[in-house]
């Protein structure tokens, strides 16, 4: 969609002889932008389709987009990911650099997506914020309740984002009974902890995934070896961890540190 939108304006600024600098300046935009939405790179933002209408006389065709874009609320390589957590009966978690998506506050998160990088339009990071946060209906209001396991190692919890706000969050997660919060220190950490973050989920069709993140992308396999292999690696990773009682007290600590 957001290619089809962007081939779609550049054909209608063409056919309207508007330089993309003229659509950059009626639309407080870079120019460069322009050019990354035109090629799908970006979501074209709902401002420049409204702008792009009206210079491009489109008689509200190129606005007419915005619901259809509107519904993309993730980046494309997360959002079949996104799909599947949508179903999932339980899922499991590891993070190595970050607090979980379900589990951050709306400024932690807010604090991460604006240092994206190359970096988002305000419309973006607002957009993809409010999707991290309705994602978190997930952790109370399924029924029955999704069984949730999440680990963090410690390094996460020490990233200058990380505020009393946060912690407490955590904390109020992890009294939640369907979920189970977990703290990897330093100390207990071996090799398997240092491979990268994973999530594992079940659907209610007990279809199993394992989902994966990296600097240059992403993936999502249903392949009974992968799913195998992050299961185990997973099962190692809880045994090396400390345990909820022990987490809970550890959080505190850091709470208690912060102020």
């Amino acid at each position: 969609m957001w290619r089809f939108t962007g081939n779609q304006l550049k054909r209608w600024r063409t056919k309207a002889n508007v330089s993309r600098d003229e659509l950059a300046a009626a639309s407080n935009y870079s120019p460069d932008t322009i050019k990354a939405m035109e090629q799908g790179v970006r979501m074209p933002t709902a401002r420049v389709l409204d702008v792009a209408d009206e210079l491009c006389r489109a008689e509200g065709l190129l606005s007419a987009a915005k619901e259809y874009l509107s519904r993309e609320k993730f980046p494309a390589r997360a959002q079949e990911f996104m799909e599947r957590e949508r179903e999932a009966i339980s899922l499991w978690w590891y993070e190595v650099t970050y607090v979980p998506g379900l589990l951050q506050t709306k400024a932690y998160a807010n604090a991460l997506i604006k240092n994206h990088v190359p970096p988002l339009d305000e419309e973006t990071v607002a957009e993809r914020v409010m999707a991290r946060m309705e994602r978190q209906a997930i952790l109370t209001e399924r029924k029955p309740p999704v069984s949730l396991s999440f680990v963090v190692y410690e390094a996460a919890l020490h990233c200058p984002q990380v505020d009393g706000e946060q912690l407490h969050r955590l904390l109020e997660a992890s009294r939640l009974s369907n979920i189970v919060l977990q703290v990897l220190p330093f100390a207990r950490a071996h090799a398997a902890a240092f491979m990268g973050s994973v999530v594992f989920l079940e659907t209610r069709d007990h279809e199993r995934f394992v989902y994966s993140e990296g600097q240059l992308g992403s993936e999502l396999s249903a392949d009974p070896s992968a799913v195998s292999r992050a299961t185990e690696r997973l099962s190692m990773i809880r045994a090396q961890a400390l345990s909820p009682d022990e987490s809970a007290r550890f959080i505190e600590r850091m709470v208690d540190r912060h102020g």
